[in-house]
């Protein structure tokens, strides 16, 4: 049996290397992986500036009625509104790039049928996954963020018009726990890494 396990395993990078598919989908899911901690570290940066935005509204909110409000209270406001939408921007240009990889991965499952039918090939690129499963998983983390960014639109519009310090924390809160975007997302990414070699099993 050892011995039967051993030729699969060499016939599997036996066929990794005369194509480029595995390549490609090797590199796509570094990508992945780096995109994921850029997210993870703008989204880190994004709750630090929302945190800031909420501090300054509620804090004009219990001066309204004082004469005492400090000065450029509304230009420092606004400046945190601008560098969280920036912010935004640049999570929604790494969704962006997620799409790209996802797209990427449908074209190299479209390659495979085209080459080997409806059924793809039948020896795996890697260890045990097919290309359909690739897709499969990308297509998941792909949705996941995408439903993330639309919850951070939502909390960038609402969180500098919120004088309610009660909702002000669910908005935060929403930010960094990020509902649409659990553990699974991590545990799936990890197994991406380990199929394809980013990891040693």
């Amino acid at each position: 049996m050892e011995g039967e396990s051993r030729d699969v395993t060499s016939f599997n990078r036996k066929c990794s290397a005369v194509t480029g598919s595995a390549r490609k989908i090797r590199d796509n899911m570094a990508d992945w992986h780096n995109l994921m901690l850029k997210w993870d570290k703008l989204n880190e940066d994004g709750f630090s500036v929302a945190s800031n935005v909420v501090n300054l509204r509620l804090s004009q909110s219990s001066q309204l009625s004082s004469s005492s409000a400090p000065p450029g209270g509304a230009a420092e406001l606004q400046d945190q509104c601008c560098k969280l939408q920036h912010i935004f921007d640049k999570m929604v240009g790494v969704v962006t790039r997620m799409e790209n990889l996802m797209t990427s991965q449908r074209g190299l499952r479209d390659l495979e049928e085209f080459q080997f039918g409806p059924e793809g090939r039948q020896c795996p690129l890697f260890h045990t996954w097919d290309t359909k499963e690739f897709v499969g998983a990308c297509h998941f983390l792909w949705e996941s963020f995408v439903q993330e960014v639309k919850l951070k639109q939502i909390i960038l519009q609402e969180v500098a018009h919120t004088i309610s310090a009660d909702l002000c924390a669910v908005y935060l809160s929403c930010w960094l726990h990020q509902p649409f975007n659990p553990a699974h997302n991590r545990h799936m990414l990890e197994a991406l890494l380990l199929e394809t070699g980013h990891r040693p099993l």
